[in-house]
């Protein structure tokens, strides 16, 4: 959730984002997980054999295991796309840095709406014409690591870099978890302090970068008119 909540934040509005995500938690989100644990505690069960209490319910320990096979297929690929890029980051020169790939296509340009750009030109481009021009980190998603074709009648190529990161991570995933209880009390001491830290170093190389003031301005800024959009209240939900 640290890449999607900012993410949802500055497309419904900056921090009015929050009015409909904390109220959504307090109403549903908050109980429904005290149910939950509640249930298994008290029954000493798992999601589907809880739901003994109460046979005629049952088939919501079905549906919540079809939604978490759902969601670990979903997150599990945006494992590997940072594992990807973690792997794409050992070189000299980042390759989504420059122009000059394979990849890349001819309206691909390292100058991307300079913020110098006014009135001016750039690259042997005006202004206007680098309006129309891709930056190369752009091409590198859409050409390197998704490979996204013309559409769905053509299905495209398989990545295999991408593939053979998607299958480290999951053989990463089974060796957290394979002992069980075991395993995953050691694997935590990690996982809960380890995302803290790197928040913290994110957080000040954001804040150092170019324009890190208008982004913060932005948030503080809410656009209270997005609180009558349907869809501001459908992202918080499934966001809980």
């Amino acid at each position: 959730n640290v890449w999607r909540f900012p993410y949802l934040c500055y497309k419904n509005g900056g921090g009015v984002f929050l009015i409909p995500y904390i109220l959504i938690a307090l109403i549903g989100g908050i109980p429904i997980f005290f149910l939950e644990i509640s249930l298994g505690q008290f029954m000493k069960a798992g999601s589907i054999n809880v739901w003994n209490i109460c046979p005629l319910f049952k088939g919501l320990g079905y549906a919540s295991m079809v939604i978490v096979f759902y969601c670990n297929t979903y997150y599990i690929m945006v494992l590997a796309w940072g594992f990807y890029y973690l792997v794409k980051s050992f070189t000299t020169t980042l390759p989504w840095a420059t122009c000059g790939h394979t990849w890349n296509t001819p309206d691909c340009v390292e100058i991307f709406r300079h913020q110098d750009c006014a009135n001016a030109t750039m690259a042997n481009l005006t202004c206007d014409q680098l309006a129309d021009r891709r930056s190369p980190d752009i091409e590198f998603w859409e050409n390197k690591v998704l490979r996204l074709s013309e559409g769905l009648e053509v299905p495209g190529a398989l990545n295999w870099e991408v593939t053979l990161c998607l299958l480290t991570c999951w053989v990463l995933v089974y060796f957290c978890v394979w002992k069980g209880v075991k395993s995953t009390g050691k694997i935590e001491y990690f996982t809960a302090t380890f995302p803290y830290v790197v928040l913290v170093v994110l957080l000040v190389r954001g804040v150092l970068l170019p324009g890190a003031l208008d982004g913060i301005i932005y948030y503080l800024k809410p656009d209270w008119s997005k609180l009558a959009s349907p869809q501001v209240w459908y992202d918080a939900a499934t966001q809980i």
